[in-house]
């Protein structure tokens, strides 16, 4: 086994205690970002929101990635979403760091300051809109590795217009800080054939193809849904990886038409209205250019939370 970095103890780097080992495997949230109504962050909520996931025992949370609207966030927005996670749950789960984004050198940076916060690792999307070639990917992640924080790698061509090839996930699952892959391609050829490889944890970027991609060899799900029922998605995958197929696709089932309403639009637009009617937000409310939920979708939504005994 190849040695890979190890995660922080949520502390600065200048207080670090004894490092221990980073396993990437089981159920972690992809974390929405909670507004007022006049777009600023509803601080006490978020934390609320952190509360219900550690109580849930989920295995980690994913601070400003997509789910988060990192986009319209701010740098010090980012920063203390992050300081407030780590702080929340040292000791209880690990916190990683959406850092990535289509310019490099500013994603170092970044990875930089979250690796001295103490964040145990960092999410790094392909980088969008410049399309990239897989020589230039392979370029932007190498430049993030030499930070020394270890890397999830986020495949995700519907958002980024870039797909990280098979070879190239490969290539970069040689170094040792590359500990994980997030895949969001919609399909399973490259989670099939990366896990196939044991080269590196695949978790499936999307609710409806955890069990598939666990049954494949995957190692969990980075999830929207568990916002919503954290302590049903953490069980349907901990049945999964426990070879629990039966129990697992039950529950597979019991979600699936949460999963399906949760992409009724755009993520997280349906996601914080879910949040809203469980009285777990004041507000639905997301930054442009997003739009809050249509009044199309919203019995779609409030039904599936029904179903899920979310409501």
């Amino acid at each position: 086994a190849r040695t890979r970095p190890v995660a922080h103890t949520h502390t600065p780097a200048s207080m670090a205690a004894a490092p221990a080992p980073l396993p990437m495997a089981g159920v972690y949230t992809a974390l929405v970002t909670p507004f007022n109504a006049d777009e600023s962050i509803a601080w006490g909520e978020y934390e609320a929101l952190l509360a219900l996931q550690l109580e849930a025992g989920v295995d980690g949370v994913v601070i400003c990635g997509t789910t988060a609207e990192s986009p319209t966030l701010t740098s010090d927005e980012k920063k203390e979403l992050i300081s407030r996670a780590i702080k929340l749950c040292a000791g209880k789960c690990q916190v990683i760091a959406g850092t990535g984004s289509n310019n490099t050198a500013a994603t170092v940076e970044f990875t930089r300051w979250a690796k001295g916060a103490g964040a145990d690792a960092c999410l790094v999307v392909n980088p969008y809109y410049n399309k990239p070639q897989q020589a230039g990917l392979v370029r932007h992640v190498k430049a993030v590795a030499a930070v020394g924080l270890p890397i999830m790698l986020y495949n995700i061509p519907g958002r980024s217009a870039c797909l990280m090839e098979t070879p190239t996930v490969l290539e970069l699952a040689a170094l040792p800080e590359v500990v994980a892959v997030k895949d969001s391609t919609g399909g399973l050829d490259i989670v099939s054939a990366v896990a196939a490889s044991g080269a590196l944890p695949v978790l499936s970027g999307g609710d409806a193809l955890a069990v598939p991609t666990i049954a494949l060899g995957g190692a969990g799900l980075m999830s929207v849904a568990s916002n919503i029922v954290p302590k049903r998605v953490v069980a349907m995958v901990r049945a999964a990886l426990a070879g629990d197929f039966a129990g697992a696709r039950a529950e597979h089932y019991a979600l699936l038409p949460l999963f399906k309403a949760l992409t009724a639009e755009i993520n997280p637009v349906p996601a914080k209205y879910a949040l809203q009617r469980m009285g777990l937000i004041s507000s639905a409310c997301v930054r442009a250019p997003l739009a809050e939920l249509g009044e199309a979708s919203k019995p779609v939504v409030e039904a599936a939370c029904a179903a899920a005994g979310a409501l």
